[in-house]
């Protein structure tokens, strides 16, 4: 009785504190994004032992390719840009200072929990190699899962820094204005992947990265600034949907939203055509859905964890494969263990799998507590010590590229 009173008096707490022009409905789209990563990769993400007792990378969708529909609801993170871009016009509208600062500041707030893991994982490395005896083929995957959500937060920055130009694109074109960017990843996507893609450069892909994810982004400042309402959510939702289904039909794109190992073809690194097509699905939902979402958030049982995951956003998404690799690496000492070491290649994995995701969110819970204060400001940090992380950050990148 005591622990279900002092929750009720937190969630109640917590509630009270929360202003009144607080929109409610983007917090907790924006917390169902960030929910969606640690399952999507906790899901999907698998382990094998390799003869040296190393863990290697392995993915259930490459024996179960029926399960690709599911990424399709994992993948939101056409919602968190969509969020992204409607808080970071309100953001930027309200600023004091000049482009320059809010710029500053908006990527101060996203580079201090990056620079905190991989600084940590730069001394954990030769602890767990030299000290534990762990394997360098486990070091080089949990490497790989380490950095796996990391380049999001770098595209992330680099569109968060166009956010003025984003503004002023708004105030001219609407909702429109995110047309360029759709029409700009098709026109790659015929080069990669049409008549002439015998011809085409490796690199021209990488031109869909920016346009890619800054497409919903674009569609949340329009948002913010009321040049999208929902006849034109229902407009993306539609097209978006009809684009997405032609596009699995008619041109046969990968179903599978995240990349899947011994396929020549992947949706998201870098986006395709078909990310922006359910990106604009989603974004549409979302919006037509905002209202009912702000209704049923009204209920602080319900406000309570969207506010304590929104407070804990880039410690959930640097930190994540982490927890996962705190249960697998020490379970690949004693041997194969269903969903944890043994191949995704059953419906008995799938099952263990989710049975030990309780286990990862613990985890993370537990690393939070540690990982937290990398998402405060560092004003009682020297700059001694700001130095020796970065040096820190930059040897364990060397090992993630060097691998």
């Amino acid at each position: 009785m005591k622990t279900s009173t002092k929750l009720a008096k937190l969630t109640a707490k917590i509630d009270d504190r929360t202003p009144a022009h607080r929109d409610r409905a983007v917090d907790g789209l924006r917390a169902l994004a960030l929910l969606a990563v640690p399952t999507g990769h906790w899901l999907l993400g698998g382990f094998t032992l390799d003869t040296g007792g190393g863990l290697r990378n392995a993915s259930p969708l490459a024996t179960f390719g029926v399960l690709a529909p599911a990424s399709w609801i994992l993948q939101m993170l056409g919602i968190f840009f969509l969020v992204g871009g409607y808080s970071s016009y309100l953001s930027y509208r309200r600023r004091k200072g000049s482009a320059r600062e809010w710029i500053t500041g908006r990527l101060t707030r996203l580079g201090r929990p990056v620079l905190g893991v991989t600084a940590v994982w730069a001394l954990l490395l030769p602890t767990l190699h030299y000290g534990l005896g762990v394997p360098t083929a486990t070091l080089h995957t949990a490497s790989t899962l380490v950095v796996q959500p990391l380049w999001f937060v770098g595209v992330y920055a680099v569109i968060t820094a166009l956010t003025p130009y984003c503004v002023r694109a708004s105030q001219r074109l609407g909702f429109r204005a995110a047309a360029p960017l759709l029409g700009s990843v098709a026109v790659v996507d015929f080069l990669r992947y049409g008549p002439y893609s015998d011809a085409m450069p490796s690199w021209v892909s990488l031109l869909n990265l920016l346009p890619g994810w800054m497409f919903a982004y674009q569609l949340g400042v329009s948002w913010a600034d009321k040049r999208l309402g929902r006849r034109e959510a229902w407009l993306l939702f539609a097209g978006g949907a009809a684009l997405f289904a032609t596009l699995l039909l008619a041109f046969h794109y990968p179903a599978s939203m995240v990349g899947v190992p011994g396929t020549s073809r992947t949706n998201s690194h870098p986006p395709s055509l078909l990310v922006l097509a359910l990106a604009a699905a989603q974004s549409g939902a979302a919006i037509l859905l905002r209202d009912r979402l702000a209704r049923l958030l009204r209920r602080p049982a319900l406000w309570a964890p969207v506010v304590m995951i929104n407070l804990s956003a880039m410690t959930i998404l640097c930190w994540h494969q982490t927890a996962m690799l705190a249960a697998a690496v020490p379970a690949s000492y004693v041997g194969e263990i269903p969903g944890l070491t043994t191949a995704p290649d059953s419906a008995g994995w799938i099952l263990a799998r989710m049975a030990w995701l309780p286990l990862f969110a613990g985890l993370l819970v537990a690393i939070a507590k540690f990982a937290q204060p990398f998402e405060t400001p560092w004003d009682r940090t020297s700059r001694t010590r700001r130095a020796v992380a970065g040096v820190l950050a930059a040897g364990f990148a060397y090992f993630v590229l060097a691998a």
